[in-house]
C-alpha cells in the first residue's frame, strides 16, 4: 500500500479539498481524516455503510472518592497543574487540567484517589467498497498524536490490499502532524500565494526532512498573488523540492463543497487544475493511473 499524505501550514488552505479531489480521482479504496482536532474529510466522503464507532482512551484522570476523602488538601498543595480545588467543602479534579501523572494517589494518606481510564475521544471506521477511518478528540484532551497513529492504524488493517491510500493531515508542524507524517511515502504540502504561506512551507519542509519523508508542493488560490506564488515555485526549485502546480481560486468549490460533494464531482477550472496536480504527484508516488 501507498500512503500519500495532504498536509498545510494552517487551516483553510484547501488541504481537505485537495484530498477529497484526489480519493474520487484514483478511486481509492482506503482514506483517513487524520486532522482528529476538527476533522471534516466525512462531509465530501459518502460511504454507504454503517460506521463502526468505539471509545479512544488516552491518558488515566484521577478521581477521588468523597467518601474516603478526608479533607486534608494534601493532594491539592502538590499538583503542579492546579487540577484539584476545594469547592464547596470538598476537594474535586478538574478533567480538563489533570494531567494523570498520578502524585495525588501516591501522597493521598486515606487511599481516596485513583486513576480511572479517560475516553479522550470517538474512533470511527466505515468499511464498504472502501474504507474510511476518522476520529474527533474530546476538547481540552491531548494525545491527539497518538489518536492520529490509531486512525492510520485501523484504515490499514481494514484494507490490507489496497493498492493507495490517501490520508487528510493535520494542519501546522505539531504532534497530530508529526504522528501523520511517520511512515507514508509521499506528502504532499498545500500551501498559500502569501509571506506567513511560504513561511509555512518552509516549517513543513524542515519537518518533513527531519523525518526523511519525501515531500511535493502545490499552491492553492495562486492568482490571489501571482507573483509570490512564482516565489514559491521558485523556491522549490531551489531546494529541489518537487513543484507540482498552480491551483486557482474558484467560487465553485464553495458551492460543491456547501452541498456535499468534491470539487472533482463538478465541472470548474480548480477541477481541472487539481487533476493536473493529481496526475504528477500520482508520478511522483509511483502509481499507476
Amino acid at each position: 500500500m501507498k500512503k500519500l499524505l495532504i498536509l498545510s501550514g494552517k487551516g483553510g488552505t484547501g488541504k481537505t479539498t485537495t484530498a477529497a479531489s484526489f480519493i474520487r480521482f484514483s478511486e481509492a479504496k482506503a482514506f483517513a481524516d487524520c486532522d482528529v482536532d476538527a476533522p471534516n474529510l466525512h462531509i465530501v466522503s459518502k460511504i454507504n455503510a454503517e460506521p463502526s464507532v468505539r471509545d479512544y482512551y488516552g491518558i488515566d484522570k484521577a478521581e477521588i472518592d468523597p467518601a474516603k476523602c478526608l479533607n486534608c488538601g494534601k493532594c491539592a498543595s502538590l499538583c503542579r497543574f492546579g487540577a484539584i480545588k476545594r469547592l464547596d467543602g470538598h476537594f474535586e479534579i478538574d478533567e480538563f487540567g489533570c494531567e494523570g501523572c498520578g502524585v495525588c494517589v501516591e501522597v493521598c494518606p486515606a487511599k481516596a484517589i485513583s486513576l480511572k481510564a479517560d475516553a479522550a475521544g470517538k474512533l470511527t471506521l466505515y468499511k464498504a467498497s472502501e474504507t474510511f477511518a476518522t476520529a474527533e478528540l474530546k476538547m481540552g484532551r491531548g494525545n491527539s498524536g497518538k489518536l492520529v497513529s490509531e486512525v492510520k492504524s485501523v484504515m490499514t488493517d481494514a484494507s490490507p490490499d489496497a493498492a493507495l491510500a490517501i490520508i487528510d493531515g493535520s494542519p501546522g508542524i505539531g504532534c497530530p502532524v508529526i504522528a501523520s507524517v511517520t511512515g507514508v511515502d509521499l506528502a504532499l504540502i498545500v500551501t498559500e500565494p502569501s509571506a506567513s504561506g511560504l513561511s509555512d512551507l518552509k516549517r513543513l519542509l524542515h519537518t518533513s526532512d527531519i523525518l526523511r519523508v519525501k515531500v511535493a508542493v502545490c499552491v492553492n488560490k495562486y492568482d490571489a498573488c501571482p507573483q509570490k506564488a512564482q516565489e514559491i515555485k521558485e523556491f522549490c526549485e531551489k531546494e529541489n523540492v518537487a513543484f507540482v502546480g498552480f491551483l486557482p481560486f474558484d467560487k465553485k468549490a464553495s458551492h460543491a463543497i456547501n452541498h456535499g460533494l468534491s470539487v472533482a464531482d463538478i465541472d470548474c477550472p480548480l477541477r481541472d487544475a487539481l487533476r493536473q496536480v493529481y496526475e504528477k504527484t500520482m508520478a511522483l508516488l509511483e502509481v499507476k493511473l
